[in-house]
């Protein structure tokens, strides 16, 4: 299927582009730029610098995808931005390339990017997260699979939200968020499990009962991190998604937010 490309879009020579892709009215399209099949871009989106998008993205107005850093540390080099399949970017949505040499920004598949959201350099995006309107990512930032993310939430540079976690709007966040949790605040506090989000994906009753006991251990008990993560193994089922958290406790650089 050819594409289609507005007559008055701008692809500049050696910009792939693959089949079946709508490219609006005054887009354009950097040299260095690859679409996969079944993209469509609304008016007036920008996507430059060694970027890839995979199959069926969608690109309202205005976003920008693939500029140069704003981290003032870029010294310059080959840096890249990889997007996968079936990804929406809303209005004024930024995506900004990797600081630096050989570094790269990556989102994955099947996410949704409300409008004005930021993705800075070297940020890591799973799949199926979704990011409300105005949430920024900081530099380094990794959100994992099935996260949400309000609207206006800040997240500072190098921290992880775990996957499943919700983070309310609004919120500040300063240390990693675990999965399965749901966060809230300025700065973010840990409130409960994200029982709904859980449910809503498949995850039974026994799953939820077991994130609860771990849950009471790690942020009502009083107890030293170190302390808790002993007693949820010895004490709550050891469902694979109990070992998740426990293992994503243990590895934070960051510590979590409590």
């Amino acid at each position: 299927m050819a594409s289609q490309i507005h007559s008055t879009a701008v692809i500049q020579p050696g910009a792939e582009i693959g089949d079946g892709c709508e490219i609006g009215p005054y887009c354009l399209i950097g040299g260095h730029v690859r679409l996969g099949p079944g993209c469509r871009l609304h008016a007036h989106v920008v996507i430059d610098g060694h970027t890839t998008l995979g199959a069926a993205n969608e690109v309202f107005p205005f976003a920008c995808l693939g500029l140069k850093t704003q981290d003032l540390k870029w010294k310059g080099g080959l840096t890249r931005v990889e997007i996968g399949d079936r990804n929406v970017f809303r209005e004024y949505v930024t995506v900004h390339s990797a600081t630096a040499e050989g570094g790269v920004t990556r989102a994955g598949s099947d996410n949704n990017f409300l409008a004005y959201c930021h993705l800075a350099h070297d940020v890591q995006v799973g799949n199926h997260v979704i990011m409300s309107n105005a949430a920024m990512l900081a530099g380094h930032v990794t959100v994992d699979d099935h996260a949400i993310i309000g609207g206006l939430v800040g997240v500072v540079q190098f921290c992880r939200i775990g996957r499943f976690a919700m983070v309310g709007s609004s919120s500040k966040v300063v240390q990693d968020i675990p999965p399965f949790m749901m966060c809230d605040g300025n700065p973010a506090e840990t409130r409960f499990i994200n029982k709904v989000g859980l449910e809503r994906n498949g995850l039974g009753p026994e799953v939820v009962r077991a994130l609860l006991a771990a849950f009471k251990l790690l942020f009502r008990d009083g107890l030293a991190t170190s302390n808790a993560l002993a007693k949820i193994e010895e004490e709550a089922p050891l469902l694979p998604e109990v070992k998740h958290l426990v293992e994503f406790v243990r590895a934070s650089e960051r510590g979590i937010t409590k």
